[in-house]
């Protein structure tokens, strides 16, 4: 025999219905082959609403009421032929004439009590399966009605009742087994005590009255028709990776149940658990999809994490104080208190030292739970033996699953560990001695970035998900997009990252889109996003509170390098090629440095100092490993070796300053570049790299340009005092071309010190031979004294720059 429930979705009008039938229609079986089935979708809640209208004297309780009799009435005239409507639809307008006489009644009481209740609810599974099982005879489906009421008993607690299973299992055996007919269609919900007055089941109890028929007939196989294809590795509205999980314990189920799984409450496993009757979960409307086999023993090979689920809407309860330590019937007590107020734990934690007790509840249950749990405990209380109960809301549960996990260790430091990289603050854990569920209840706000953390880090092929938040999208942004667009399979195939870009910003528009922007038309949509806005868009970063976040900044402004402290302290790692946030006072990079550590969001800017070249990441590994920097000599200005390599008697210095302009090579104000500014800035985070505590000011700067050029207020005008002044460039060009020498602009920094200047290079200098738009850095250190360490390359233009950028995102998913 086998048992098949089918929930409110699908059964929910006559097309799911009409799937339903096909669905047992394709169903192989010789006798007895129990359907049940719930209201339709939607229909017990509007029953409900129309009771509280009529209690409330609202006489719109009928047009509610009007509603459910025309949506039963369509489902009939769309399923059965027209010629057999009339006996059908006269039996349900008999039964919604009763329904009506009901609501007339709440109307002019005022009141309803649990019986009413009942009586009322029930009409939803009384109608759907009448309608169901006339529509299976009209397509010639052996198929008869049995009412729930005369085969499950139970006592009078109306709303939930408790079920008399020696007599119910009696009821059920004899029945079904003197059954002629192939198909049974019953109502879920419902039941009745052996007076006959009606009751319900309570929550989950179409499902629960499968499993008693179940358990009772000893079926081969319950089977859970619903809307999703099955118990999955978490919630697939939270997490778009989340799968069904094929096979699952009993114990899995119930506890993946038990901490939000809605496709099966807890108690429906019971009446079958004992006999060790199988479930299987399926899809209505994806009937050829395998769903979710749950069974007695799961002894899977797998990895030992079934599934990650949550409870939302959770507030924690803590009792403590000194006057709780050793002392016997403390928890007794709070935890009566707690049961006489019919306030169910959902999770306990207690310190060793016995000085609190935190208890998780339903955030509905808040109120009463404080001023119980303070009334119970008022004589410690007023003797400040024990403080007053603590809630704390806006809290959830979320759980790992498994009943291998207690053969694995490590799991607990894997899921704590993930969370904390991601900036989930728990607020308490509970583990039971089974080792079957890890527990941690957090902040709300966070429990998305949470299950889709830990699910990438328990089952995606530790594929590990970045979303980046771009701002400044000019030459090296661009770049820097069209790498990561070229990478992106590479990236995922060969280092199991997956890069998305989630938001991109210029001086005036900005766009989000929280399943990634597609880098193959970027530009159109960012022009047609909304207005820019530096805390607004860091507000919106912050509010989609997404795991393994990167706030990436292509610019070179002072205003954005300012807003990198806030990114930090919500755990937003920052990657920037932008100089002035690193060059910045240096208690404001110390902050940043701090804040950085302190929230484990990676603060990156290789490219701060050679573009691509990896300069400050050798730097970091040297001090690392213990080493100390002595001095370093350094051209770090990929532009002013381009502008000095390029500049001879055939070309002016305007005409060579304004190439490097146009390819790239310079800041936008090349005057930055030229006045030593940016090379000061450069040597100045090396030397903060190196350890050493230095400001901009402490900088010996040796300016070659007049102060004329200094002093420009745009750059247009900077561009023609270099016409004005050419014969001091060519004076500087002519003087060490005299002495065998190359210009070179260098970088120095020894005992403490640093000074950047135009030097003269002689011919057997390392730096003499320097081409284009390279850099160089030689470090002097306790190991490397007589011969330094070289570094050399490349160290200007957007596509070394954005390389640049990419590798620390890299470093970032690596991390």
């Amino acid at each position: 025999m086998k048992v098949l429930k089918f929930g409110g979705t699908s059964v929910a009008n006559a097309e799911n219905i009409q799937k339903v039938k096909a669905i047992v229609a394709s169903e192989k079986v010789e006798k007895n082959m129990v359907i049940v089935v719930s209201a339709l979708g939607g229909v017990t809640d509007l029953l409900l609403k129309t009771a509280s209208l009529a209690v409330n004297h609202d006489e719109t309780y009928k047009e509610t009421l009007q509603y459910i009799e025309d949506r039963h009435l369509e489902t009939i005239q769309n399923l059965i032929p027209i010629t057999s409507q009339s006996p059908i639809i006269s039996k349900v307008k008999q039964d919604l004439n009763q329904l009506e006489t009901l609501f007339e009644g709440l109307f002019l009481l005022g009141e309803m009590t649990p019986r009413t209740s009942d009586k009322i609810v029930s009409y939803g599974e009384l109608l759907s399966s009448y309608i169901i099982s006339e529509y299976f005879k009209a397509s010639q489906l052996d198929a008869a009605l049995k009412d729930s009421r005369d085969l499950i008993k139970t006592n009078n607690q109306f709303g939930k009742a408790l079920v008399d299973f020696k007599l119910t299992n009696t009821n059920c055996y004899f029945y079904f087994k003197s059954a002629k007919q192939l198909i049974t269609v019953v109502p879920g919900f419902v039941s009745s005590t052996l007076e006959g007055e009606t009751t319900t089941l309570g929550r989950g109890g179409s499902d629960y009255t499968a499993a008693i028929i179940a358990g009772a007939t000893d079926a081969n196989l319950l089977e859970i028709w619903t809307d999703v294809s099955g118990m999955y590795t978490a919630n697939p509205k939270v997490v778009k990776q989340a799968k069904a999980i094929e096979k699952i314990s009993y114990e899995e189920a119930m506890e993946l149940s038990h901490f939000g799984a809605k496709v099966l409450y807890p108690p429906t496993v019971q009446p079958v658990l004992q006999k060790q009757i199988p479930i299987l979960i399926k899809n209505t409307f994806k009937p050829e999809e395998i769903g979710t086999l749950i069974v007695k023993d799961e002894k899977s090979t797998e990895l030992p994490v079934k599934g990650i689920s949550n409870v939302d809407k959770v507030a924690l309860l803590t009792l403590e104080g000194v006057g709780m330590v050793g002392i016997p019937g403390i928890s007794k007590r709070l935890f009566e208190v707690l049961s006489q107020e019919s306030i169910s734990v959902i999770l306990i934690t207690q310190a060793s030292s016995e000085h609190s007790i935190c208890l998780g509840i339903s955030a509905a249950d808040t109120t009463r739970a404080k001023v119980a749990v303070n009334e119970a405990f008022a004589y410690e209380i007023s003797l400040k033996k024990i403080e007053p109960a603590n809630i704390e809301s806006g809290l959830s549960i979320i759980a790992l699953v498994g009943d291998q996990m207690k053969s694995h260790q490590g799991l607990s430091g894997k899921m704590f560990s993930t969370l904390g990289k991601n900036n989930v603050n728990i607020r308490a854990i509970a583990q039971g001695a089974s080792e079957r569920n890890i527990s941690a209840v957090i902040d709300e706000k966070d429990v998305n970035k949470a299950l889709n953390a830990l699910h990438e880090r328990f089952f995606e092929e530790q594929t590990k998900q970045l979303n980046l938040f771009v701002t400044g999208v000019g030459n090296v942004g661009e770049k820097f997009l069209a790498q990561i667009h070229q990478q992106k399979k590479f990236l995922k195939e060969r280092l199991k990252l997956n890069v998305r870009v989630i938001a991109l910003s210029n001086s005036k528009k900005m766009v989000f889109n929280e399943n990634g922007i597609s880098l193959s038309n970027w530009k159109e949509e960012l022009a047609a996003g909304e207005v820019a806005s530096l805390n607004g868009f860091f507000e919106k970063v912050k509010g989609l509170n997404l795991r393994n976040s990167i706030f990436v900044d292509n610019t070179a402004n002072d205003v954005v390098a300012a807003t990198y402290a806030p990114y930090l302290r919500n755990s937003i790692a920052v990657v920037t090629c932008n100089k002035i946030a690193a060059a910045s006072d240096y208690k404001n990079y110390q902050l940043l440095k701090k804040l950085s550590f302190n929230y484990n969001a990676p603060f990156l800017f290789e490219t701060n100092v050679g573009a691509g070249l990896p300069i400050i990441d050798t730097l970091k590994n040297l001090i690392a490993s213990g080493d100390s920097i002595h001095t370093i000599k350094a051209v770090l200005s990929g532009s002013l070796n381009f502008v000095f390599n390029n500049f001879k008697e055939s070309s002016t210095f305007h005409d060579v300053v304004q190439q490097a302009k146009k390819e790239g090579y310079t800041e936008p104000d090349p005057k930055i570049d030229l006045s030593g500014v940016d090379v000061a800035r450069k040597i100045l985070i090396l030397a903060r790299e190196s350890g050493y505590q230095i400001d901009m000011e402490n900088i010996e700067n040796l300016p070659f340009l007049p102060q004329e050029s200094l002093d420009t207020p745009t750059v247009p005008e900077f561009f023609e005092t270099l016409k004005t002044h050419d014969a001091h460039f060519n004076a500087l060009y002519e003087k060490a071309k005299a002495n065998g020498a190359r210009l070179k602009y260098v970088a120095t920094f020894e005992n403490g010190k640093a000074k950047v200047g135009l030097e003269e290079i002689p011919s057997d200098h390392p730096f003499y031979n320097l081409e284009g738009k390279d850099n160089i850095v030689l470090f002097y250190t306790d190991r490397y004294q007589e011969q330094p360490l070289l570094i050399k390359g490349a160290g200007a233009g957007a596509d070394v720059t954005a390389s640049g950028i990419f590798a620390d995102i890299i470093r970032v998913g690596s991390n």
